[in-house]
């Protein structure tokens, strides 16, 4: 049997939610790179394993193919449970999620290359409004995320180890430092960014450290 594949990217910052749960969980895995800048997710072999032309997708020992990050996420928590990324408690639960979710729902989906790429060739944008559509886009999430976030934060999130909602935040907060996002009002995402970036595993995750890495532009 072939071990576990991880087709990824190494600036999305879905993947680097997936490549950090995967290193936290002790997962042994090998990385593919997807030059998604080059087009490489639109070649026909690799639409055959991820029809959304995306990444991450994650490849399992029996061929199984997962796709979408979240799904692969959910699959990890419950394959690998140890340690967990989601509490038990159900309140608790929800409001992990809930945070997670806008990173991964409400900022990523308007925030990600396929828009871009629309934004430029469609209707015109500069390099000056592709940053300002970035920005507009975590400004208003990570403001919304920021007052969602308890004021009693303990080192991470919601607790003393990193979550789900962690390592959605750490992943975006590399897309804010890409696009030269004005993080001073967010004082509690900054830290829970500095604090994934202490942690071997989700450092080891982030877009500077993979293998398919190139010079910041």
């Amino acid at each position: 049997m072939a071990g576990i594949v991880l087709y990824s990217y190494w600036r999305s910052t879905t993947s680097v939610r997936v490549r950090a749960a995967l290193n936290l969980k002790g997962v042994d895995y090998d990385t593919r790179a997807i030059d998604l800048v080059a087009g490489a997710q639109k070649d026909p072999d690799y639409a055959k394993i991820n029809p959304g032309q995306g990444v991450p997708s994650l490849v399992l020992e029996d061929g199984t193919v997962l796709t979408q990050s979240m799904a692969i996420l959910d699959y990890l928590e419950v394959a690998y449970p140890t340690p967990p990324l989601l509490p038990k408690d159900p309140v608790q639960r929800a409001l992990v999620l809930a945070a997670a979710h806008t990173i991964a729902l409400d900022i990523h989906p308007v925030n990600n290359l396929r828009v871009l790429a629309v934004l430029k060739e469609r209707y015109g944008a500069d390099a000056a409004q592709s940053r300002t559509w970035m920005n507009h886009w975590m400004q208003e999430g990570f403001t919304a995320l920021e007052a969602m976030l308890p004021e009693d934060m303990p080192s991470f999130a919601f607790g003393a180890a990193p979550d789900l909602a962690d390592l959605c935040i750490t992943g975006q907060c590399c897309n804010a430092r890409r696009w030269g996002l004005d993080m001073t009002p967010f004082p509690k995402i900054r830290r829970i960014d500095a604090a994934c970036r202490a942690v071997p595993e989700i450092h080891a995750a982030h877009p500077e450290q993979q293998p398919d890495a190139q010079p910041q532009i």
